[in-house]
């Protein structure tokens, strides 16, 4: 079936008490928020609806809330964060996959061991990997990593990917995330813990925290999610039992038609179809 196509979101909020809404792509470009995609969470929570931004970032919510502070993102266009940064991280402060960590990443997240008393440690003392990126995503591709990965999967190393995204657009730049690595290391038999959309435990966690923030249950027909990315947001909120807008205007705007403003029907459908997702609702931008 295909999705209704959507010009504002005002069209369909009003069945809704809580918005789950993805952060790159969809609230901002990784340097400056849309400034339509904040008014129109403005405009909903000034109707008494509740925003959790559910994100595939490799840091906890507190690191998520200072990185939107550093670009100018009004707080009151939201509740609450929830992050696969913040999954992961809970898994590694209760020690359930050891206490000695080979880091792969970028400096700028390795607090993630930090914030839990933990330091990083050679990969010849390593119980397990922690994957938060590239160490270098404006040079590096997963490719770059196929000696590595080699070598973590011989050692029997499970890895944990604080990210499942793939890749990310940084203003007019793609760069490559955890997700990339992850699936490398997976294909080439390794073993991987995720943490982050489209997994079942990420949903779990953001719904205790609509419930905390609403204080009483809050039904999943009553939640309305939205995102750009197919195999996270989409497949997630939909694995999940959760109405979907898919922000086509993000990610998948070439293979929607180009115009980041309005998708192609067609088209639209084609690359839906192609990746086995129907999500109820499609926008070109977050509105």
């Amino acid at each position: 079936m295909s999705p209704t196509i959507l010009s504002s979101i005002d069209e369909i909020v009003g069945a809704y008490d809580a918005l789950l809404v993805d952060l790159w792509g969809c609230y901002h470009n990784g340097l400056t928020p849309y400034p339509a995609a904040v008014d129109a969470l403005r405009r909903f929570r000034d109707r008494g609806g509740l925003v959790v931004l559910l994100t595939n970032a490799p840091r906890p919510a507190g690191s998520v809330r200072g990185f939107l502070a550093s670009i100018g993102a009004p707080e009151e266009s939201w509740d609450g964060i929830m992050s696969s940064g913040e999954a992961c991280q809970r898994a590694l402060g209760s020690r359930a996959y050891g206490s000695h960590y080979y880091y792969v990443g970028p400096d700028r997240d390795l607090h993630m061991l930090g914030d839990v008393g933990l330091a990083p440690v050679t990969l010849e003392d390593a119980e397990a990997i922690l994957c938060t990126g590239l160490f270098d995503d404006a040079t590096e591709g997963p490719e770059h990593y196929a000696e590595r990965i080699a070598d973590w999967r011989d050692r029997g190393l499970s890895l944990l990917c604080a990210n499942p995204d793939v890749i990310v657009d940084r203003g007019d730049l793609r760069l490559y995330c955890a997700g990339a690595i992850a699936e490398a290391y997976e294909a080439a038999g390794g073993t991987v813990v995720w943490f982050g959309k489209p997994h079942r435990p990420t949903y779990d966690q953001s719904f205790a925290l609509i419930e905390e923030l609403a204080g009483r249950p809050v039904p999943r027909q009553k939640v309305l999610a939205m995102g750009d990315g197919v195999h996270t947001d989409v497949k997630g909120a939909i694995d999940y039992g959760v109405d979907v807008v898919f922000v086509t205007g993000g990610l998948a705007t070439a293979e929607t038609g180009g115009d980041p403003e309005v998708p192609d029907p067609a088209l639209l459908d084609a690359f839906l179809r192609s990746h086995g997702q129907a999500p109820g609702y499609a926008i070109g931008r977050l509105r």
